[in-house]
């Protein structure tokens, strides 16, 4: 927060409290929100398969130990660039380190997001899923409160009333689904762990983000 009119609050560096503060957000430990996303009849074919079991079998004792970068560039970007969220003729791509702000006359919302997929193909125009944190561990931030802060940008820059994302520290996904209750009134449900350093699971999360980008394609 810096000393302005308005405060400014940056994703980065929120946390659980100062997020409390701001907004009536409150977690829904319900986990069926998840049935038709996580459970969806996606098939991965051989390559995909092949693919998957290589990546992991190369970095799986690197995962838990890479700082942020090296666990981007070495692990994660390979997976988002083969699911690859890029429609040129629909506008749509990814984005790594963009900039978006949400403003209130209250507060602002604003900072660098580590991933996002967006409407827009020289800069996001419309938000529609957020990966937050490729951090080694929980001491590094608050991963889940700062992708909440990015969901709820993105939920009022759309006129949204619900959003999807992901959080990872090391090895463990998490996705995050926000839902607008009514104004500055949030509810989310966070998934059980997706251990990455498990091949199941790593299956698991490549579809989970297969369905994503269908959703989004869909939607556009």
């Amino acid at each position: 927060m810096t000393n302005s009119a308005i405060p400014i609050y940056y994703f980065s560096k929120i946390k659980d409290e100062e997020l409390r503060e701001l907004v009536d957000i409150k977690p829904n430990f319900s986990n069926k929100i998840f049935n038709d996303w996580f459970n969806d009849k996606i098939i991965l074919n051989e390559d995909d398969i092949q693919f998957l079991t290589k990546l992991l079998k190369k970095e799986l004792h690197f995962i838990r130990i890479y700082k942020e970068e090296d666990l981007k560039v070495k692990f994660i970007a390979p997976i988002l660039n083969r699911i690859d969220f890029r429609d040129i003729d629909k506008e749509i791509r990814d984005f790594y380190e963009e900039k978006i702000t949400y403003r209130t006359n209250k507060f602002i919302l604003t900072g660098v997001t580590d991933f996002l997929v967006s409407k827009g193909l020289e800069y996001s125009k419309k938000p529609y899923f957020f990966i937050q944190e490729f951090k080694k561990n929980k001491e590094s931030g608050y991963p889940e409160s700062q992708l909440l802060a990015e969901l709820i940008a993105g939920i009022e820059l759309n006129n949204f009333k619900t959003i999807k994302g992901a959080y990872i520290v090391g090895a463990i996904w998490n996705f995050i689904i926000i839902e607008k209750l009514g104004d500055n009134k949030y509810q989310y449900f966070t998934s059980v762990n997706f251990d990455s350093s498990k091949i199941s699971d790593l299956k698991s999360i490549y579809k989970n983000l297969i369905f994503v980008k269908n959703e989004i394609l869909n939607y556009n």
